[in-house]
């Protein structure tokens, strides 16, 4: 499995997929110009990674400050595909990473947690 790597801009988060030790990374923030072409290579390595999976587990550590609607529906459609993974057995976490005094991230990963039924989603709060 490759890996991805994708560097933080202003308007879009750094993205670290590890191939060989199965977590996946995203830090910052996201409201690129483009949302779905910014997210294309993600998608596919997403789908690639899942398809690749046997025993091993995978880890997806979310901590973004600030997203917008158009990354919101993306983080959806992203956690669709974890959430039809578990369904068939895949074994994946979903880390929600939030500041304290960010109630609006938390409030964010409260309902994208609420949505999940067979992914475990964690709501952690950061250190």
């Amino acid at each position: 499995m490759e890996n991805l790597e994708i560097s933080e801009t202003k308007s879009s988060p750094e993205i670290s997929f590890n191939g060989s030790s199965y977590i996946l990374s995203m830090v910052g923030e996201s409201y690129p110009e483009n949302t779905s072409q910014f997210y294309e290579p993600v998608y596919q390595w997403l789908e690639d990674c899942i398809a690749s999976l046997a025993e091993q587990e995978l880890v997806f550590n979310i901590e973004l400050i600030y997203f917008n609607s158009s990354s919101s529906k993306v983080l959806m459609d992203i956690f669709d595909t974890l959430e039809d993974a578990s369904d068939e057995g895949k074994n994946i976490i979903v880390n929600w990473i939030y500041d304290e005094e960010n109630d609006s991230a938390l409030e964010y990963g409260e309902e994208f947690a609420e949505d999940m039924e067979a992914l475990t989603f964690n709501l952690v709060e950061k250190s």
